[in-house]
């Protein structure tokens, strides 16, 4: 998402706070801002909760990251070989190494993450 569609969405988020303080109902909100009751639940909840800042954007959950070290121990762990962590051969699959990963790190990645991890480290 670009950089102006995120700023778009946190004024969205704020318009929601001022009818809030205004007192208008989340369907009203909703209908008005052209975004989910749902969605408005949401925001009045954390902004009841936390005030205005509640209800900012917290970003993009994205997908976990591993620190320089922790990729520098997957890549020692990795080169160590299947066997060494349970395996009955010698062939590393990204199930595999995703399971690694959880079991190093406590770190959730899908297959497909795994693989982009391995790719975008060489």
């Amino acid at each position: 998402m670009t950089d102006a569609k995120k700023a778009a969405r946190e004024r969205v988020r704020l318009e929601a706070v001022g009818r809030f303080e205004g007192g208008a109902k989340n369907r009203e909100i909703a209908a008005a801002l052209r975004v989910s009751e749902r969605s408005v639940e949401r925001w009045r909840r954390q902004w009841r909760e936390r005030g205005k800042e509640g209800v900012r954007s917290k970003g993009s959950p994205g997908r976990p990251r591993l620190s320089v070290v922790q990729i520098a121990k997957l890549e020692r762990e990795v080169e160590r070989g299947p066997l060494a962590h349970g395996w009955a051969d010698q062939r590393w699959t990204l199930a595999r190494v995703k399971t690694l990963i959880g079991r190093l790190f406590h770190v959730g990645y899908t297959v497909e993450g795994t693989w982009r991890l391995l790719k975008r480290h060489g």
